[in-house]
């Protein structure tokens, strides 16, 4: 229940509210921190600040106050690898990551959530990678004073299971690389996929233990592949032979290394002749030649799931089409920008 008092008569009382004061251009947040204690030197910034009256709160049985109820929310809302601080500003909690990984997001249950009325999440896309400390989501409830009943139903489907947020570490995986291609395997051209896909590898916190080259023959490539699963590869990534030519045995060579579960074709430009396969648990990922020529592919996508210990199959693959169009900007600017963002 709220009391409304006049601004004179609110000297000498605790907030119970944090009190927002906005200024275009310049700031906006909490002014008064609930709890301050109203003194004589308040009053003007308060009228400046559009109060000419304050409230006091005598909650019923059936009530919550919004601090307490951001709390409350925080904590079912977040998952393995996130943390929160139980320190809300303006009935607002923020939840943070709180270790470098992969950000997964239950897309359904934050939909769920969001139904309840007032109370509200907003949040990152799944599939970000975060550092720790990043900001990953944010709670509220929307009134100040409201009911018990909506908090706790609302709390229920984001704790249902285990959380709607987590971070997912990133392994560190030992890849080992096969560049197939005639020219490259006889020297008539010089390699430039093994830099680009020992880049993407290291930026993510693996590393590379080997690398075979290997011509347009699939027992050659297949031989490559054995030997570094021999050599204790847990992941393997392959280019060239992805496309259509009948010179490209890239995916018999895989099929006949022994993979039992293959997906060729991606939803995602550029990159929709990859090839997702496994052998027993080892990830092998075909990357098509786009991956030479564009700064962010598929691959980039695909490989922080892999790492993060996602079995990446043919619905996410299908999945990716939603957003997985790359503008090609003059000017890249991933990951700040729409790609891979609609799964």
């Amino acid at each position: 229940m709220l009391k409304k008092i006049d601004l004179k008569d609110a000297v000498g009382r605790e907030l119970t509210h944090d009190l927002t004061e906005i200024r275009p251009g310049e700031f906006k947040g909490p002014a008064f921190r609930k709890g301050h204690t109203v003194c004589d030197e308040d009053i003007c910034r308060l009228q400046k600040m559009g109060k000419n009256h304050l409230y006091l709160i005598d909650l019923e049985e059936d009530e919550i106050h919004e601090n307490q109820a951001a709390a409350m929310l925080a904590a079912a809302l977040a998952g393995e690898g996130v943390v929160w601080d139980d320190d809300p500003r303006e009935g607002k909690i923020s939840l943070m990551a709180g270790r470098d990984g992969l950000l997964s997001v239950n897309a359904a249950s934050l939909a769920a959530f969001n139904m309840i009325d007032e109370v509200m999440c907003a949040s990152l896309h799944d599939n970000t990678l975060v550092k720790k400390g990043d900001r990953v989501a944010a709670t509220r409830a929307v009134p100040l004073v409201m009911k018990r009943a909506p908090v706790e139903r609302a709390a229920a489907i984001a704790s249902a299971s285990g959380g709607v947020f987590a971070v997912r570490r990133l392994r560190r995986a030992r890849a080992g690389l096969v560049i197939t291609g005639n020219e490259v395997y006889h020297g008539l051209i010089e390699d430039r996929f093994e830099p680009v896909l020992r880049k993407k590898v290291q930026d993510l916190g693996s590393e590379v233990s080997g690398v075979t080259l290997a011509p347009d023959d699939a027992d050659a490539i297949g031989r490559a592949i054995s030997r570094h699963l021999e050599n204790g590869c847990d992941l393997l990534l392959l280019s060239g032979g992805m496309s259509v030519d009948p010179d490209d045995v890239t995916r018999r060579a895989v099929r006949e290394a022994g993979a039992d579960e293959m997906h060729y074709g991606a939803a995602v430009l550029p990159g929709a002749m990859f090839l997702m396969a496994y052998i027993g648990n080892v990830p092998v990922l075909g990357v098509p030649a786009c991956g030479i020529y564009h700064r962010v592919t598929v691959l980039d996508l695909v490989l922080p799931r892999i790492l993060a210990g996602r079995h990446v199959g043919k619905k996410e693959l299908a999945f990716m089409g939603h957003g997985g169009l790359c503008m090609d900007c003059p000017q890249c600017t991933y990951p700040h920008c729409p790609f891979g963002k609609g799964m």
